[in-house]
C-alpha cells in the first residue's frame, strides 16, 4: 500500500449500532447513495450486511473504493464504488480557499471538514455521483453488496475526511505540502516586518497651515 492506496481492516459486526454516519459529510455521502438507489430493499439489506460485518478490508484510492463483500446466500463478491476525481481547476480553487483561512487547515488536521470548503467545489457526491460496481448477478444499483460497502465507507469518512479528499484525487500529504507552499507564498508576498519598521515616517503637517474657521 502507498499513500495513494490506503487499506483498512474489516469492521467487526456492530449489531444494534446507531446511525451509520455521525458527521455532516458522512451523512452527505450516504444521502448521495440513497438518492441514487433504484431499490430501497437493497439499501436495507446492505445496511444489515454492513452491521453484520460482511464487508472485508476496504481499500481507498483516487476515484475508487473497493472491498470484498460476503453474502448470506453465496459470494463473496468484488465490490467497488467509483467517484470522479476533482479537476485541476477545482483543486486549485479548493486549495486556495484552504490556504486563505488558517482555520480550515487546523480543522482538517483535527479531522473535521469545514462546510465552507465543500461550498467552493463539488467535493461531496450528489445524486448519480457514486457509481457502484459489483460482480454479483444482481442488476440493482446499488446492489446490497455495494450498499454495504458504502455504509461502511461512511464510518471511515466520519473518522477521517482526508479519505474523501483521497477519493477525489489527492493524498493527505500532497494536500498538506501544497497548503504549506501556498501559505509560505502568501507570507513572502507581504511586507517584511523589518522593512515596514525601517521605512521613514513622514512628518506631521504644520498645524499653522490649518486656520480654524469662525462662523
Amino acid at each position: 500500500m502507498t499513500d495513494r492506496v490506503r487499506g483498512f481492516p474489516a469492521f467487526p459486526a456492530r449489531p444494534g449500532r446507531g446511525p451509520f454516519a455521525r458527521t455532516w459529510w458522512g451523512r452527505a455521502w450516504l444521502q448521495a447513495m440513497e438518492d441514487t438507489a433504484l431499490d430501497l430493499r437493497q439499501l436495507k439489506k446492505g445496511r444489515s450486511y454492513a452491521a453484520a460485518g460482511l464487508v472485508g478490508p476496504i481499500t481507498v484510492s483516487p476515484g475508487l473504493i473497493t472491498a470484498t463483500t460476503e453474502d448470506a446466500d453465496d459470494g463473496p463478491y468484488r465490490t467497488g464504488v467509483h467517484l470522479a476525481e476533482l479537476s485541476t481547476t477545482d483543486w486549485e480553487l479548493l486549495l486556495d480557499r484552504a490556504a486563505d483561512h488558517s482555520g480550515h487547515l487546523a480543522a482538517l488536521l483535527d479531522r473535521h471538514l469545514p462546510p465552507e470548503l465543500a461550498e467552493v467545489v463539488p467535493l461531496l457526491p450528489g445524486i448519480g455521483d457514486l457509481d457502484p460496481d459489483c460482480d454479483c448477478p444482481g442488476w440493482e444499483l446499488p446492489c446490497r453488496h455495494a450498499a454495504a460497502l458504502s455504509f461502511q465507507v461512511a464510518w471511515l469518512l466520519d473518522a477521517d475526511p482526508f479519505l474523501l479528499l483521497l477519493a477525489r484525487g489527492r493524498t493527505e500529504q500532497e494536500i498538506l505540502d501544497e497548503l504549506g507552499r501556498r501559505t509560505a507564498t502568501r507570507v513572502t508576498t507581504g511586507v517584511p516586518a523589518a522593512d515596514a519598521y525601517a521605512r521613514e515616517v513622514p512628518p506631521l503637517p504644520d498645524l499653522a497651515e490649518f486656520t480654524p474657521r469662525v462662523r
